[in-house]
């Protein structure tokens, strides 16, 4: 072979042996996805070119797609469903997008390990198969999409590799399923299911598993117990708040890691378990706006703590120990498992002082508990043994619940014992021998006498008057005979009453003496109706046995009825005499009326001449809105009229009034200017009102007027936001919604001011306005100073934001060191970032009521006083007792200088109802530095 065959056959040797360029198997699907996107393509993603040289493309050695990483790229249209024929796909992370429409099925992907798609705006979640072959799936992100209503599907038990689920704000409804335990997930650490539309309890399969991080706060109608979470052995933090979990917590013993614990706003009972005060690791602790009772605990130093709102302590000082007799009802309501009903009327730390709250059901005398009255309360669980430890008792009176066991022998050594009731429960059991003339009554008891219970396919329900379960066949006939002559005898009754009524004036008018009032919600579906007529005993304590009284002021609740009578509420404003007026505004004069036994009220009357059609849709706004809602920092709708051209609110007395009197007026009211310490607080429960309204109720509302001429106190100066009538409901799904312009100059969000869109974030600037009258002691508008120095946002900014002229922006009232200008300065950054320009870079209320509380921790005020105050009138009472419970804490001074549009008007004359945004009005929001 010549020169030249030698080179030939070189160059064809090395040709045979020079690797081939082929095109990915997946470069039509990548293409797809490609075409799905509509801006802001990826760098080198273009149509033609090899898929494994995209940025953010992996692929293997067959060029196979392994990994898809196009995250944070503000990417707009669609996931194309072609993305499922990656077949070797390993990592898709499309997080912190703007890709919308349907999420696509990754069914059968079985090298599938990690899916980042949260923070987008997909609408849909393929919930069936989703998760069908995905045995190699460990993490998935999800959250914070906008889904339609989806519920985890049962396929989820084949991602058995899972290790992180995070679906917080994804839409998911139903109940927790079964499958998040160690049997079908093993690997599962990190559970997130938070800010979702949840309901049902904890399912008992969590016990065992190996989760360490629980998030399932702010789904607001998840209940029951929190038992499971003693087997869940592995936990580092538990994120509960916002729900409506029950009962007591469990014991925290078999946990050793446990670093963040958080059950704000549940509905919480019993004490503080030591073993979750003795936590080795325990870093972060919220209790508040439970119902918590026993000693205040004392934690160990450094642990961050937000307990002392809302809860039922016996006493406000921490590791202090209750009263003997307090200790030994509270272990009588622990076998019945911490009621609720004993949670909300049992407060301060002498069950026999009645300026300390007349403990539901008890009679004292001489400092000794002499009886007990629990009949039909619907309590469940044992008879306790430790009612022998009260041996001053005469009478012991269970009838009418759900008990179960049996009596306990040791109740016999009762010395004083004279009456014993525990008839139309569910005990079993022998009954002990008691002393010679002790009256006990045991009827309704059908296993009593019995070794053991019974098991009824329906529990039975206790007879309301006496009597057991069973009746005769000829009871049974004669019943259904009877029944039907008083059914025929009924309906000619009611013919009789319509022909009558026909010839009556229209509308609906109760008795002079008579006032019906609805509770506000509070998510018990099974309301009952009660008389709360005086049925106060000489001594002041419930009588057990007297009946209703139905003469002058009998009250009566009725559930879905909030009228009261045009006569009841002129009995009680003196026919709305002058020396009744609290204040007056824009919208009417609220009035102060009293019961009879001292219980003060406050009445809003509207003037006839405004009840327009704005005024009238004010007015059903109020009650739309403090109907469905229920916090303690919200002010508390009792009733409404409508006789005639009559419009009247009647609403919880607050009787320091406004904070506007307090922070502006303080001078010209005779009053001491508000201590920061007393600010601060009054900040967390405005944070803390506004935050339910915007996440924590069972629908979500928007303020749109939020100024401290609607924020009122009480005598312990504790917050509550009012006037709800420019309240609007936020719709489902709806990023912003189109209203007419409302509300206050000076407390419009500059994007609501300009186009009429709102968004929750207009209430958060509102609030960051309100910190910075907090912090300055001015007003967001005030016309007495210069020009350039009147709108306090722009002075604000101008002062601090960009100079850091904190000194000279601070109220002279408030005592000034170098600790308090700490707070202060951390206020004040909060106060910019709730009024920045645009919505997007103002934090939610939760980061607010985050900054806030531990300020308030920090900070607690100078006078110790007891805050658990009731957020509710309890109607296992009788009203006027509860409505005097409720408000103890609250006062009883006038109330004034609010708004025109508050439901404690002034005679403020700041417009609140801007129908016609004027020249320039958007314009004033903008700051010098062009902001």
């Amino acid at each position: 072979m010549g020169f030249r065959g030698c080179v030939m056959f070189l160059f064809l040797f090395l040709s045979l042996c020079a690797p081939v360029q082929s095109q990915s198997e997946d470069q039509p699907a990548m293409e797809d996805i490609l075409k799905s996107l509509t801006s802001k393509l990826p760098n080198k993603w273009k149509a033609g070119t090899d898929c494994c040289t995209w940025a953010g493309v992996s692929c293997d050695n067959s060029n196979k797609v392994t990994g898809l990483v196009i995250k944070e790229l503000n990417l707009t249209g669609k996931l194309s469903p072609a993305v499922r024929n990656l077949t070797s796909l390993q990592s898709l992370q499309l997080m912190r997008n703007s890709l919308t429409g349907d999420f696509p099925s990754l069914k059968g992907l079985g090298s599938l390990q990690k899916v980042y798609a949260n923070e987008n705006g997909f609408t849909s979640f393929p919930a069936g198969d989703f998760f069908s072959g995905l045995s190699s799936l460990q993490e998935i992100f999800i959250g914070q999409n906008p889904f339609s209503p989806w519920q985890i599907p049962e396929s989820i038990k084949e991602a058995s590799s899972l290790t992180t689920f995070l679906a917080g704000g994804a839409n998911i409804t139903g109940k927790i399923p079964d499958y998040f335990n160690s049997t079908y997930m093993p690997s599962l650490t990190d559970l997130d299911l938070d800010s979702n539309q949840l309901q049902g309890g904890l399912p008992s399969s969590f016990a065992g598993s190996n989760i360490n991080k629980l998030r399932l706060e702010n789904n607001g109608n998840l209940n029951g117990t929190l038992d499971v979470l003693q087997n869940m052995t592995e936990l580092n933090e538990v994120h509960l708040n916002g729900n409506k979990f029950t009962g007591p917590l469990p014991d925290f013993s078999n946990i050793k890691n446990l670093i963040f614990f958080d059950v704000r706003d549940n509905q919480l009972t019993g004490v503080i378990p030591s073993s979750l005060v003795n936590q080795p690791s325990l870093a972060n602790v919220t209790l508040s706006n439970n119902l918590f009772q026993g000693p205040k605990p004392k934690f160990k130093s450094g642990v961050g703590l937000d307990m002392d709102v809302g809860n039922m302590f016996c006493n406000p000082n921490v590791g202090q120990d209750c009263d003997p007799r307090v200790d030994i009802l509270l272990s009588i309501a622990r076998d019945m498992g911490y009621p609720t009903t004993f949670a909300q009327n049992w407060r301060g730390n002498d069950p026999c002082d009645a300026n300390d709250g007349s403990w539901l059901g008890l009679t004292c005398s001489g400092g000794n508990i002499t009886r007990i009255s629990f009949g039909k309360r619907g309590l469940a669980g044992t008879i306790s043994s430790n009612f022998s430890l009260l041996t001053s008792l005469t009478d012991l009176r269970l009838n009418d619940n759900f008990l179960t066991g049996t009596i306990p022998v040791e109740l016999t050594k009762l010395p004083n014992l004279k009456n014993v009731d525990f008839s139309n429960n569910r005990l079993y059991g022998k009954v002990p021998v008691f002393r010679d003339g002790v009256v006990v009554k045991l009827e309704g008891n059908p296993d009593i006498g019995k070794d053991q219970p019974s098991t009824p396919s329906a529990p039975p329900v206790p007879a309301p008057n006496g009597g057991g379960d069973k009746k005769s066949q000829t009871g049974v006939i004669i019943g259904v005979v009877v029944g039907c002559i008083v059914g025929l005898v009924l309906v000619g009754v009611l013919v009789f009453c319509m022909l009558k009524k026909k010839q009556r004036r229209s509308g609906k008018v109760q008795s002079p003496n008579s006032l019906v009032i609805h509770p506000r919600h509070s998510g018990d579906q099974n309301a009952v109706k009660i008389s709360v007529a005086n049925r106060l005993n000489s001594t002041g304590n419930e009588s057990y046995n007297s009946p209703p009284n139905n003469g002058p002021n009998n009250i009566q609740v009725e559930a879905g009825n909030m009228i009261i009578s045009i006569q009841v509420l002129r009995s009680v404003t003196n026919n709305f005499n002058e020396d009744k007026i609290l204040g007056k505004g824009g919208f009417g004069t609220v009035y102060g009326g009293e019961l009879h036994d001292g219980t003060k009220i406050a009445v809003k009357r509207m003037e006839s001449g405004v009840v327009a059609e704005k005024g009238l849709h004010e007015f059903k706004s109020e009650i739309a809105v403090l109907t469905k809602v229920r916090h303690r920092h919200l002010v508390g709708l009792l009733g409404y009229c409508l006789d005639g051209n009559e419009r009247l609110l009647v609403y919880e007395h607050m009787p320091q009034g406004t904070l506007s009197r307090h922070l502006f007026n303080w001078k010209e009211e005779g009053l001491e200017p508000l201590e920061w310490t007393r600010r601060l607080t009054i900040a967390l429960d405005v944070a803390r009102g506004v935050e339910y309204l915007h996440g924590l109720a069972n629908e979500i509302f928007i303020h749109r007027d939020l100024k401290p001429s609607n924020i009122l106190l009480g005598d312990d100066m504790r917050a509550k936001v009012a006037d709800f009538g420019l309240v609007r409901l936020a719709p489902a799904g709806k990023a912003s919604i189109e209203t007419r312009l409302a509300g206050t100059f000076g407390y419009l969000a500059p994007e609501y001011a300009a186009t009429g869109r709102m968004t929750l974030k207009v209430d958060v600037y509102s609030f960051g306005v309100i910190l910075m009258e907090l912090i300055t002691g001015r007003k967001a508008i005030d016309e007495s100073q210069p020009e350039e120095s009147c709108h306090l946002v722009t002075w604000f900014r101008r002062k601090f934001i960009k100079t850091d002229a904190l000194p000279e922006i601070v109220d002279p009232t408030i005592d000034v060191n170098e600790e308090t200008l700490s707070s202060i300065s951390t206020v004040a950054q909060l106060a910019g970032h709730c009024s920045a320009r645009e919505p997007y870079q103002r934090p939610d209320m939760g980061h607010a009521v985050n900054v806030l509380s531990s300020l308030v921790e920090q900070w607690k005020p100078s006078k110790q006083e007891d805050f658990d105050d009731m957020d509710a009138i309890n109607f296992d009472v009788p009203l006027n007792e509860a409505v005097k419970r409720w408000q103890a804490a609250e006062g009883k001074s006038n109330i004034d200088d609010s708004s025109s549009s508050s439901i404690f008007p002034s005679g403020d004359t700041t417009q609140t109802s801007i129908p016609n945004r004027p020249s320039g009005f958007a314009e004033s929001f903008t700051s010098s530095d062009g902001r």
